[in-house]
């Protein structure tokens, strides 16, 4: 919340700046509020707007919103690939069954590069990004042997990354226009747990088998710390996060 409230506050003081620097012919100079609809977020599942308020010629600030409501991963077979050493039935259940959720709100710069200015052509934007990824509660089931358990999952990740965006934005009217995110690798780190609680009680040969099949997880550059004991298993992760910001958006100018 403090966040947003100077975020909310940074914009009100660009406002009250590009009011006192008087009118001018040009629609883009009088107009310096741009609020954006990403278009190909839905392609992995989320939605996410953006709103941008020019401050003069060459430089504007930006706030973009992200959430995804709880759904299934996309690209899950590539996300097994990357996290796995060997087919496993506990990362299969994971990513093929358990729903995830996440959210995210990414604070910008952007200094744009060309002679129009006022929000268009192309621009370099550093921006910060703060993320929060949830495993929804899920009932898995296992046979090992002659036993019969259950684990209920759930867990959560947060996410501290910063980044360089390259992009360009143009106008193709009075008042719609588009902003093309080209690239925006971003780096930074993480810290998350997942949980499992078992139901019933595991004996000495489940937590065995089950400490193996966790053991079997590999998360490229993360560390990653293995509990299980008779009530079930814990897995605290720490490291490095990176990204990459693409899009299409829709502008929209007022």
């Amino acid at each position: 919340m403090k966040l947003l409230t100077t975020l909310l506050a940074v914009f009100c003081m660009c406002r009250v700046v590009s009011s006192q620097n008087g009118s001018s012919p040009d629609r883009a100079e009088r107009q310096r509020s741009i609020i954006k609809l990403n278009l190909t977020a839905p392609i992995v599942k989320n939605y996410a707007v953006q709103y941008e308020q020019v401050i003069n010629k060459f430089l504007s600030v930006a706030v973009s919103g992200r959430i995804m409501p709880a759904s299934t991963l996309p690209f899950k077979n590539e996300i097994k690939n990357r996290i796995v050493k060997e087919d496993i039935e506990l990362v299969d259940d994971i990513v093929d069954k358990t729903k995830f959720s996440n959210y995210a709100l990414t604070p910008e710069l952007r200094f744009y590069l060309g002679r129009k200015g006022y929000g268009r052509g192309f621009y370099i934007g550093p921006y910060y990004r703060f993320a929060r990824y949830k495993m929804l509660k899920s009932n898995l089931s296992f046979d090992e042997g002659d036993d019969h358990y259950t684990i209920d999952l759930s867990g959560k990740v947060t996410a501290h990354t910063g980044g360089l965006l390259l992009g360009a934005q143009w106008f193709l009217g009075k008042n719609l226009g588009l902003d093309l995110w080209i690239a925006g690798p971003g780096l930074g780190a993480a810290k998350g747990t997942m949980a499992g609680v078992s139901t019933p009680t595991l004996t000495p040969d489940n937590q065995e088998e089950l400490r193996k099949q966790l053991e079997k997880i590999d998360i490229p550059l993360t560390k990653e710390t293995i509990y299980v004991d008779a009530t079930g298993a814990r897995i605290d992760l720490n490291g490095p996060w990176a990204g990459i910001r693409t899009g299409l958006l829709l502008s929209f100018r007022f």
